[in-house]
C-alpha cells in the first residue's frame, strides 16, 4: 500500500488551555503502535508540532475514519477526560454512506467478540464473551448512482446518522454489517461486489464513515462543549454523485434526548 502523504496543517475545530480538538482526516493514524512502525504521519505528532506543546490522545478513531479527534494537554486534564469517556459521559454522532435503502430509525443491542490482532494481541485472552454493543440509527437520505450492479438497473445508498452507546473495535462497522447495510469502502467488514463498484463507478476508496460530532461536558468548567468536524471534500463529493447536494453536518440533531 502506498503511504498517504499529509503536508497540510490539521484542522483545528477547539482549543483552550485545557485541551484541543482536530477535523482528523481519513487515512490518517492517531499515534505510533507496534502494528503502524513503519508509518510515517500520525496526528499525535503532527498536531504537536503544529502547537508546539505535547498532547494527550483521549480516544481515538480508526485510521480510514475521518472527524473529530479530541487531545488534552496535560495527563491530569488526560485523565480527567478518560473518565468521562469510560463512564460514557459523553456524546458521538457520526454519518455513514451505507449500501441499500434503510427505513425509519432503531436500536441496535447486539453483543460483539472483541476483534484480536494476531501479533498485537496474542497474549490476550482467546476466549473472552461477547461485549454488550448498542448503536441507534435514523436513516437520513436515499440515494441511487445509474450504473447497474449485479441483477440491479442502479445501486442504491443510504445516508444514515449513527450514535453509539458503546465503545467496541469497529462497531459501527459490524453492526452496518449485522444489519445487512455495510458502510460503503470498508474492506474489511464491508462487501466486496460494492467495494468495487464504489471504486469503479465512483471514484473513491474512503471509508465512508465521519465522526461529525462530539458532544461533552469541559473538564475544568463543566460547560457543555459540542464539537463539530465538517464533511470533508473526500466525502462531500461522493454524496454530491448519489444526489445529495445538501449533506446534514450534525447527526446527533436527529435523535431525540
Amino acid at each position: 500500500m502506498i503511504e498517504q502523504t499529509f503536508s497540510e496543517p490539521l484542522e483545528i475545530i477547539y482549543q483552550d488551555e485545557y485541551m484541543v480538538a482536530i477535523n482528523k482526516p481519513a487515512g490518517l493514524l492517531v499515534h505510533k503502535s507496534y502494528l503502524a512502525r513503519k508509518e510515517t504521519y500520525f496526528a499525535m505528532t503532527m498536531l504537536r508540532d503544529q502547537i508546539g506543546q505535547y498532547v494527550y490522545p483521549i480516544h481515538r478513531l480508526d485510521r480510514p475514519t475521518s472527524g473529530v479527534l479530541l487531545f488534552a494537554l496535560s495527563s491530569e486534564i488526560a485523565r480527567l477526560l478518560s473518565e468521562q469517556f469510560s463512564e460514557r459521559g459523553v456524546e458521538k454522532g457520526y454519518l455513514a454512506m451505507v449500501r441499500g435503502h434503510m427505513h425509519g430509525h432503531d436500536t441496535l443491542d447486539y453483543p460483539l467478540k472483541e476483534e484480536l490482532d494476531k501479533i498485537a494481541d496474542k497474549n490476550a485472552q482467546q476466549d473472552k464473551e461477547p461485549q454488550t454493543a448498542i448503536t441507534s440509527w435514523k436513516n437520513l437520505l436515499h440515494g441511487e448512482f445509474d450504473a447497474p450492479i449485479g441483477k440491479y438497473d442502479k445501486a442504491r445508498f443510504s445516508l444514515v446518522a449513527l450514535k453509539p452507546k458503546t465503545g467496541r473495535k469497529h462497531q459501527l462497522r459490524r453492526h452496518l454489517a449485522h444489519l445487512r447495510h455495510p458502510i460503503m469502502g470498508d474492506t474489511t467488514h464491508g462487501d466486496g461486489k460494492q467495494n468495487k463498484y464504489f471504486k469503479a463507478h465512483l471514484g473513491e476508496q474512503r471509508l465512508m464513515l465521519h465522526a461529525a460530532q462530539l458532544n461533552l461536558r469541559h473538564p475544568v468548567t463543566n460547560h457543555v462543549v459540542k464539537l463539530t468536524a465538517a464533511i470533508p471534500d473526500s466525502f462531500a463529493c461522493i454524496c454530491q454523485k448519489v444526489g445529495w447536494d445538501k449533506v446534514p453536518q450534525r447527526p446527533l440533531d436527529h435523535f431525540s434526548v
